[in-house]
């Protein structure tokens, strides 16, 4: 027999060959991380339509049109997406399932890129939709085609729950060749797929029998795996703090469940009858402990576990001693290095850098932020965003501070950003409010950062990229689209234009009404923007720094030799030629390359 290729694959690497091996067809994502590379690999198979969708519910009915075409679809979204896809979702639930389907929530115990710590456990247990947890590569791969098995078997959607540390981990995984699923075609039974009364009072019926019906199924499911030694306590755990707890060995029996909902009344009691100590290990939420506790199981949890957090093998090792389960802690210091910390900051020649230079010296004390890579202003040095809180929420969050302080007769100028990505993600519907009950005199200036890209999450393209480059199809305008919906006051400026940029923000700002800035410039990571470099006459530079507050990671203050006083200095290697540092220059001690070339082509002649 032919030994099976295998590979070192990331988690959503995985995901996404399980996918084609299942014989997936359609599938769906809006980028965030940390689930971004699961589509992103889907592009290397052709028998796999995939597509990077406006926000995650269009992502999610994409994927449910081609379920309901009878074809094997998934739906991809960090966990905070699945809040924006829960319209369309808690409907889903209630139908049949004609192609399979698998939703892919990337969960992020610890926040290590997101605004909050949902677990979207308890969503699927909401949406009624059955749970698997993967705790490596091989199972990631091996969940998502067992996802698609049962979701056709029991006709209910599918959450392949995976968390930041599986998605970007690797693990050794084993590939299988590509096995086509049939299509089935479009189910017309209106009765089914119409919701609305009476059908959708069915639904809740239906869901709740196969929900029974796949807790009896895993009664003895093989991937709910029992690890039996001589020992009065068992643990039960799941995904990757399996593998850490592992590392711990404590004494004590494992239960390492991979379908975490439903869970087998019938086998949970089986099981932890022969224990005299149960303890759940569970990152966030206590979503197995309570599920536990509701069959009547005596059990121990949260009460040693941080509720927030990963649970690395130091987390584990402390609540076990804290439980009396280890009675002496290893010392795993050598394992952890310290490292210098290094806060996130703007790439070289970003243009959002001139943007939040400019608004840290105007006069507007109030400014909303919005989440993409212009969140990291809330940060030093800028320390330009007051309010951060959701995708598209600045426009929104800024109309309601407004209309209160109208109320205060406080006309205070407020300023509010986002960026293009999410301009189209969620920004068109709060832009289009803007014109309800829209007032005279109320200082408000909307400033859309449009690079062309959704850069956050890598370059993935979005509805105006195609305005740069010839590779990416839709090219819509934002000023044309915005001035189309009514607005009247609508400019657009080149961020890279300091100068100008700065004389426009001041008038706006100052502007006694609504206003609407559109910021250009290109991602310079994305479209690779390389112009002549620049760099510091030392002669010259007086030491104020003014080039050092805008953050550019080639700058630095430097000893030049023969010169007392620190002066400021650009890496050649690093600088794109976006020229800010020079535009903010007062004496002009920052120049450009290329006026080296042009002295050398001189004595050259």
């Amino acid at each position: 027999m032919k030994e099976k290729e295998k590979r070192v694959l990331t988690g959503n690497e995985a995901i996404s060959r399980g996918f084609y091996e299942a014989g997936g067809i359609i599938a769906a994502s809006y980028p965030g991380s940390p689930t971004v590379e699961v589509v992103e690999k889907l592009k290397e198979y052709e028998e796999v339509y995939s597509e990077f969708s406006t926000n995650e519910k269009v992502a999610l009915e994409v994927a449910i049109g081609g379920s309901f075409y009878g074809v094997r679809s998934m739906a991809v979204m960090k966990h905070v997406g699945v809040n924006i896809a829960a319209d369309p979702l808690m409907t889903f639930t209630q139908t049949p399932i004609n192609g399979g389907f698998l939703l892919i929530s990337g969960d992020d115990p610890g926040l290590a890129s997101s605004q909050n710590e949902q677990d979207n456990r308890l969503f699927a247990k909401f949406a009624n939709i059955a749970v698997l947890d993967p705790s490596n590569s091989q199972e990631a791969k091996d969940y998502t085609k067992l996802a698609l098995d049962i979701s056709e078997k029991f006709q209910i959607p599918m959450m392949l729950r995976i968390t930041s540390r599986i998605c970007h981990s690797r693990s050794i995984v084993s590939l299988d060749e590509r096995i086509e699923a049939e299509v089935k075609g479009i189910n017309r039974d209106k009765d089914k797929f119409c919701m609305i009364p009476p059908g959708s009072r069915r639904a809740q019926f239906f869901m709740k029998e196969r929900i029974e019906k796949l807790e009896e199924y895993a009664y003895d499911l093989e991937i709910n795996t029992l690890e039996e030694i001589e020992s009065d306590t068992l643990i039960i755990t799941s995904g990757m703090v399996y593998q850490n707890l592992k590392e711990v060995n404590p004494n004590a029996s494992i239960w390492k469940l991979g379908l975490i909902y439903p869970i087998s009344n019938k086998r949970a009691k089986e099981i932890t009858a022969k224990y005299n100590r149960v303890i759940i290990i569970e990152e966030m939420m206590p979503f197995i402990e309570n599920e536990l506790k509701l069959m009547g199981i005596k059990c121990e949890g949260k009460e040693h576990f941080s509720f927030t957090g990963e649970l690395d093998i130091k987390d584990i090792e402390a609540g076990l001693h804290n439980a009396g389960i280890i009675k002496d802690k290893r010392s795993y210091s050598e394992r952890f290095v310290e490292t210098v910390p290094r806060p996130p900051l703007f790439c070289t020649g970003c243009p959002h850098r001139p943007v939040f230079d400019i608004l840290k010296k105007s006069k507007a004390k109030t400014i909303i932020g919005d989440i993409g890579c212009y969140s990291m202003a809330f940060l030093f040095p800028f320390e330009q965003s007051n309010i951060i809180i959701s995708m598209g929420a600045s426009i929104g969050i800024t109309k309601g501070i407004k209309k209160a302080m109208s109320k205060k007769e406080d006309n205070e100028p407020l300023v509010a950003v986002i960026g293009d990505g999410t301009f189209f993600h969620s920004g068109l519907p709060t832009f289009v409010n803007l014109l309800h009950k829209k007032q005279e005199g109320e200082n408000m200036t909307f400033i859309v950062l449009d690079n062309r890209t959704t850069a956050m999450t890598g370059g993935q393209p979005n509805a105006s990229s195609g305005l740069y480059n010839d590779r990416d199809d839709m090219k819509v305008g934002i000023k044309t689209l915005l001035e189309s919906m009514g607005f009247d006051r609508v400019n657009e400026i080149n961020q890279y234009d300091y100068k100008a940029a700065a004389k426009l923000f001041k008038e706006e700002i100052a502007y006694d009404g609504l206003s609407i800035i559109v910021a250009n410039g290109p991602c310079a990571l994305k479209y690779n923007i390389e112009e002549p470099y620049y760099y510091v006459d030392p002669t010259i530079c007086i030491s104020c720094r003014a080039c050092i507050k805008t953050n550019c990671p080639p700058l630095r203050m430097i000893k030049y030799e023969g010169i007392e006083k620190l002066k400021s200095s650009i890496d050649e290697d690093m600088c794109v030629g976006c020229s800010v540092c020079a535009q903010v220059c007062p004496v002009n001690a920052i120049k450009s390359s290329k006026e080296i070339n042009r002295e050398d082509e001189k004595i050259d002649n």
